[in-house]
């Protein structure tokens, strides 16, 4: 057999049938393998995998369902069409059901069966061939990152292309963008992942700390130096050092980063001792680096030493649906955390999250997640569990319903029927969609139908449970 050629599992009990049926295919450029009865199949699935299974259902000792239910269950790379002498619209459709591409009903021709194989291959290479890309180009998780956005198939391909070089790589993007995430990533696809990562903000540390804290320094030089201290760029050697929010470094300090980066040495503060460490530096800003050159904040050297590899991280609002796979993401995490029944949200909030700008990014998105879970409970996030200012973008007919005043209580402490409240709430949300009753199902979470249902009972004075 020649390797190359699409393999055909033919499993057919009768023999005549089998010979038929391989006489018909013989010209088309098959491999052919007949099989006579179903458990053979199941054995050689596990060792070869077909591109294509013409499958007869009736089998002396299983049932070729059986075995597309093994392929679909397993979700097998194999194109299944069904071939019975017993066809009816339930077998198809329980075959369809399985994940059966197409259904043959005995007897059929040879041209049938050619075309209806020859589609088989084609659908089966092309699931190849999209598998494929989907693997290269379409990520949607990468790292530590989650979205599968045409930007950031941008960024996972330029990390994964510059994870193997020492070459300096400078991250920019908005704050909350996910900066030390970038890093973090970076570092472990890197030939560095076993070696460490070591985080400095330049922008949360004293500036006049700044340069102990990323050299070290020894005892006594300077006041409240106690005792020896290791510096980032000493506990990083082997591994990565991360420099975030870079462009808060002072330019003095600047000039003595720049000598680190081209030579590899530096001397701990108040030390005259040279060491030298291997280092792969990555840095990151939320400012515009070059715009810090031209107002003569950031050295120029320095920039073009740093700027080697860059990686601008688009922001939320550039991202597409990569809004709603990162909330739902924080969504099952927190509900897990708290204990809580979420497991998704209404159309209306998505739209919602879609619609809105995300200055803070997904730190922002984080956060607002977690105040939905801890706040509120059900299964459903609606757009009234929404916090401020996202609120604000509900649509008027939207705060109507949410709004709407449920009193089960009165003023003279009587509890009012369940059925009572429940009719004024369907009333009112009707008269606040202008009399639209599938709006207002839809915004109430009911179907219209049973809408219509209790308004007829109403109306004939009965008192529908809810």
């Amino acid at each position: 057999m020649v390797a190359n050629l699409p393999l055909v599992f033919l499993v057919e009990d009768s023999a005549t049938l089998a010979l038929l049926y391989q006489d018909y295919l013989r010209d088309e450029g098959y491999q052919l393998r007949h099989f006579a009865e179903g458990k053979p199949v199941l054995s050689e699935l596990e060792r070869a995998l077909p591109q294509v299974v013409l499958l007869d259902l009736e089998l002396p000792d299983i049932s070729g369902m059986e075995i597309l239910r093994h392929i679909n269950e397993r979700h097998l790379p194999c194109t299944v069409v069904v071939v019975t002498a017993h066809g009816s619209v339930d077998i198809a459709v329980e075959a369809m059901r399985q994940g059966a591409f197409d259904f043959l009903t005995k007897p059929f021709d040879g041209k049938r069966l050619t075309a209806t194989v020859r589609n088989a291959v084609r659908h089966q290479q092309l699931s190849y061939l999209v598998e494929s890309y989907r693997e290269q180009y379409d990520r949607c998780v990468f790292g530590g990152f989650l979205g599968s956005s045409l930007p950031m198939q941008g960024v996972y391909r330029i990390l994964e292309s510059a994870a193997a070089s020492k070459a300096t790589v400078f991250i920019t993007g908005e704050s909350g963008t996910g900066k030390e995430v970038c890093a973090e990533t970076l570092h472990k696809l890197s030939p560095r992942h076993d070696k460490p990562l070591v985080v400095m903000n330049c922008a949360a540390i004293p500036r006049d700390l700044i340069e102990s804290e990323i050299f070290g320094h020894v005892k006594g030089a300077f006041t409240g130096a106690v005792g020896d201290r290791i510096g980032a760029a000493e506990r990083a050697d082997g591994g990565t050092l991360f420099l975030d929010e870079i462009c808060e470094m002072e330019l003095d300090l600047q000039s003595k980063l720049l000598r680190f980066i081209q030579t590899g040495c530096f001397q701990r503060v108040g030390s005259s001792k040279q060491q030298q460490v291997d280092v792969r530096f990555v840095c990151a800003t939320n400012r515009d680096p070059f715009a810090e050159v031209q107002a003569g904040r950031f050295r120029e050297d320095l920039y073009y030493r740093l700027h080697v590899i860059p990686i601008p991280l688009p922001a939320l609002r550039e991202r597409g649906d990569d809004v709603l796979q990162i909330a739902r993401e924080f969504l099952r995490q927190f509900a897990a955390e708290e204990g809580k029944a979420f497991v998704g949200f209404s159309h209306e909030a998505e739209q919602i999250l879609r619609d809105y700008e995300w200055p803070g990014n997904v730190r922002q998105l984080q956060n607002v997640i977690r105040n939905i879970v801890v706040l509120h409970n059900g299964e459903q996030v609606l757009p009234a569990m929404l916090p401020a200012p996202l609120n604000q973008l509900i649509p008027q007919r939207h705060k109507a319903v949410a709004e709407l005043p449920v009193t089960v209580i009165t003023s003279d402490a009587r509890v009012r029927p369940m059925w009572l409240v429940e009719k004024e709430v369907i009333e009112q949300a009707i008269a606040s969609c202008g009399g639209n009753i599938p709006q207002a199902a839809n915004l109430l979470e009911l179907s219209p139908s049973t809408i219509y249902r209790k308004r007829l009972a109403w109306s004939e004075g009965v008192h529908p449970s809810t």
